[in-house]
């Protein structure tokens, strides 16, 4: 079992490769809006359950 996971873990780290600096930025960008993304969410849900005094 543990054999198998490193086996796995071995050809994983052998099939991928470093990002280069174009693909780096869009993941970055991704990420970036995802981020704000779930703020933005969290705010608009605390700022609802504020003003109808929910939670309290």
């Amino acid at each position: 079992m543990l054999g198998n996971f490193f086996q796995s873990s071995k050809r994983i780290f052998i099939v991928s490769k470093k990002p280069n600096s174009q693909e780096f930025l869009q993941m970055s960008k991704i990420t970036g809006i995802g981020i704000v993304l779930i703020g933005i969410i969290g705010f608009i849900v605390y700022f609802l359950f504020t003003f109808f005094g929910i939670g309290h």
